[in-house]
């Protein structure tokens, strides 16, 4: 809500929540960070497909997607789990490969 008057020229009916002037309180601001345990699922559910599969189970466009992404997105996970993940990703592409 803002200070300014109404149509009628009184002052607003209720002040600001978040105070006057610069050291008013801000409005909260939603992280953008993303879930580590979204993310966890997310890679380990791909390395599942892939370790179910005979053949790949992507097509060569959305293989060649996930090779760039996966890594991308273990690194919001800490470093020796990224990297675990990621070993497991590219034994389990390049076992498919072979078997392409």
């Amino acid at each position: 809500m803002t200070d300014e008057p109404d149509l009628f020229g009184r002052a607003p009916a209720q002040g600001s929540l978040f105070g006057r002037g610069e050291n008013r309180m801000r409005p909260p601001r939603p992280s953008t960070d993303p879930d580590p345990e979204e993310i966890r699922g997310r890679l380990r559910g791909l390395i599942e497909k892939a370790r179910a599969a005979d053949a790949m189970p992507w097509s060569d466009r959305d293989a060649r997607m996930w090779r760039t992404v996966f890594p991308n997105m273990a690194k919001w996970l800490p470093d020796d789990e990224a990297e675990q993940l990621r070993s497991a990703f590219a034994r389990e592409m390049g076992r498919l490969d072979e078997a392409g």
